[in-house]
């Protein structure tokens, strides 16, 4: 998860009838708002908001398409370990495998087997609707099957129109949507247990269910990238407004809206935005318009429930959005796949790595009994300015989990935030590099988190820099 720019509230406050936070008054259709709080009635207006509710559905099937080319869908994509090359995954994380599908449930549901596990080790299957909601969450903390089932945990994923007999063996996890996205993760604890984790990522099975039945057990794909010509983004951003609302009307038919989306479906209506609709009440113009509208509205949302303790961005509303458009539409433009706050919490903080020629160094202090409360395990990823992985020749992206950190006689954890090599001022296992200049960020993933850091009550220290 990352959190976006707190310098426009352009996006702030509820919009009654729709849904949408208010994305402030049209400056070029001079229509304010209704005369008791309503949103605006004009076509560029109406259309600017369909843009941030849709551009979520448009975003899932461009990734769809784009990796879909290279694993059909219905079969398991086997991520390698993420390193500082990978350039097609924005804030990657390198505590675990990456075991990736994309379901199509429109024929027949689908299987999915997760094998058993050696000892603790820790692993999530996240499940996606075509909206981004994080439907089902199984996890090695809360596998979610039916009562005496054990290990390996079997489900079988139905989609909206499924209503035909299931096999008593499975666990049924019910699809809003027909599109579904499972990003399953398995924990790698560092690269000598990379073999053990990889041959475990390789038996989580996907089959359509009738090939289950059959007993077909496809092995996984091996995808070391996932790389894309033009990433998923930079697509949806190329879209004139007739493309970009063709597509959003086409992409509700097999995959519709939420019974609570109804309020916000009648406006958008008003100007051929619908399942299936031909885009008949708004000019050309006013479409490319609300394009370029929604694309600077986006990434300026503040997210109202988010906090910021000692410089960090900490969300804990994220994964599953209802009828609040604009945060489900920021955390896909700046973070896709976000998970549920019980699963995983990521306070994250930028700073300045320095000028060139002239490095800046960090201290993160974790004084004695507050080290990140957790379940499973913790870690502290360094990345660039354009949220990829810091390049650096010790090849240290994490700190925390792969590589423990050492704490001092007291308890207490320092870690060293910095470019060059402590050289002893704190432990080797305590460095994590940064860039020598310009901008840096940092997450800190708590893998389900105890009550603290849900609750507020604990909080990051204070990124301090010492030189």
């Amino acid at each position: 998860m990352t959190q976006v720019s707190r310098r426009s509230v352009l996006l702030a406050g509820a919009v009654a009838g729709t849904g949408l936070a208010a994305c402030g008054k049209s400056t070029e259709s001079g229509d304010g708002g209704g005369p008791h709080g309503e949103p605006p009635g004009d076509a560029r207006s109406i259309a600017t908001d369909a843009y941030i509710f849709g551009y979520p559905l448009v975003l899932i099937d461009v990734t769809l398409q784009t990796n879909t080319a290279a694993v059909p869908a219905n079969r398991i994509a086997a991520l390698g370990p993420i390193d500082s090359t990978m350039n097609s995954v924005v804030m990657p994380n390198v505590d675990t495998l990456y075991a990736s599908a994309w379901l199509d449930l429109r024929a027949e549901p689908v299987v999915l087997q997760v094998p058993e596990m050696d000892g603790d080790r820790y692993w999530l299957m996240q499940i996606m609707d075509a909206w981004t909601n994080t439907t089902h969450n199984p996890s090695s903390v809360a596998p979610q099957v039916k009562d005496g089932h054990t290990a390996p945990y079997t489900y079988v994923i139905t989609g909206p129109d499924w209503s035909g007999p299931l096999p008593d063996n499975l666990t049924p996890l019910a699809m809003p949507t027909a599109t579904a996205w499972l990003i399953g993760r398995v924990e790698l604890r560092d690269q000598a247990d990379l073999a053990a984790a990889e041959a475990l990522q390789h038996q989580v099975y996907i089959a359509p269910l009738s090939a289950w039945q059959r007993g077909e057990r496809p092995t996984p794909e091996i995808d070391p990238n996932m790389v894309a010509p033009i990433s998923a983004p930079q697509q949806v951003a190329r879209m004139d407004g007739h493309t970009f609302f063709t597509r959003l009307c086409d992409l509700m038919r097999t995959n519709p809206p939420a019974a609570a989306d109804a309020p916000a479906l009648r406006r958008f209506s008003t100007i051929g935005i619908r399942p299936g609709g031909a885009l008949d009440g708004a000019p050309a113009a006013d479409l490319d318009a609300a394009v370029a509208a929604g694309q600077l509205q986006i990434p300026d949302y503040a997210n109202p429930e988010a906090r910021r303790e000692n410089g960090w961005d900490i969300a804990t509303n994220l994964g599953t959005y209802g009828t609040d458009y604009a945060l489900r539409a920021s955390t896909a433009w700046t973070a896709l796949g976000a998970n549920l706050p019980k699963d995983v919490v990521y306070p994250e903080i930028s700073a300045n790595a320095g000028e060139q020629g002239t490095p800046h160094r960090y201290r993160l202090y974790f004084p004695a009994g507050q080290s990140p409360p957790v379940r499973a395990f913790w870690s502290l990823t360094a990345y660039t300015a354009q949220r990829f992985l810091v390049p650096n020749a010790a090849g240290i992206y994490s700190v925390g989990h792969q590589r423990p950190v050492v704490p001092l006689p007291d308890g207490a954890l320092e870690l060293a935030i910095q470019a060059e090599d402590p050289r002893g001022e704190v432990p080797y296992g305590n460095w994590l590099p940064i860039p020598e200049s310009g901008t840096f960020r940092l997450a800190l993933r708590l893998y389900v988190p105890e009550g603290g850091a849900l609750d507020g009550s604990w909080t990051p220290p204070s990124l301090t820099r010492v030189g």
